[in-house]
């Protein structure tokens, strides 16, 4: 028997023994623990009626005036993430389940340049430090068991946005401005993995723990021009 609640994107939530529908209690897919966002907008004090150079004439103040600096700043800290049972069905006829993990694991989340093992030859980055002894943390899943869900933590989002403008007063008429902005989104360029897509099954060591996806794009530009009256 099975039984399927709401599904949302890549947020699936399967019952997988209706017989014990909380032997999956855990965190959520999507739980975020801890969540920080600082958003600024900072007006530079130069030009006409500002603290510096506040007797500009009207051609210095077209230079100097009417600068901007905006940012975004978000950090979080990891998603949740399982080891796959593999191609093991002990307890659903559809759904896998978990492996189920029988010694603890530490310092999970992004790792740089992890060999998997003798045959990989490229490495990459990894969620755990050493998958080989990670991989033997986990055993398959009896029947009538689910696995060990979410007990897993990838690393965070982390992303830095930031916007220079330039604002001038159009001479014909009050209230009419003309506003040039360069945003740009993921400053420092930072990469960072998405633990809801990492190969790790326990049916396939040779891939144990190797990141798939990202959760942030890479450094993008883009120069605005506004006319507002």
């Amino acid at each position: 028997m099975r039984t399927e609640l709401e599904r949302s994107g890549d947020f699936q939530a399967n019952v997988l023994n209706a017989w014990s529908p909380t032997a999956r209690k855990s965190v959520s897919d999507f739980d975020i623990t801890h969540q920080m966002n600082i958003n600024g907008i900072w007006e530079l004090p130069l030009g006409k009626g500002q603290r510096f150079l506040g007797g500009s004439p009207k051609w210095a103040n077209a230079v100097v005036g009417g600068w901007q600096i905006s940012t975004i700043l978000r950090i979080t800290s990891g998603l949740p993430t399982s080891v796959g049972n593999g191609f093991f069905f002990p307890t659903n006829w559809e759904f896998s389940g978990f492996g189920t993990q029988i010694t603890p694991i530490q310092n999970t989340g992004i790792h740089s340049n992890v060999f998997t093992g003798p045959s990989d030859k490229k490495g990459g980055p990894n969620i755990f430090t050493d998958p080989a002894k990670a991989f033997l943390a986990y055993e398959n899943t009896l029947p009538g068991g689910v696995g060990t869900r979410n007990l897993l933590r990838g690393a965070g989002y982390l992303n830095l946005d930031m916007g220079l403008g330039k604002k001038w007063a159009m001479p014909w008429k009050e209230g009419h401005t003309i506003q040039l902005r360069w945003e740009v989104f993921n400053v420092t360029n930072t990469v960072r993995f998405d633990a809801f897509n990492v190969s790790a099954r326990l049916d396939t060591p040779g891939t144990f723990g190797k990141y798939t996806s990202t959760l942030s794009n890479s450094r993008v530009m883009q120069v605005a021009l506004r006319y507002q009256f």
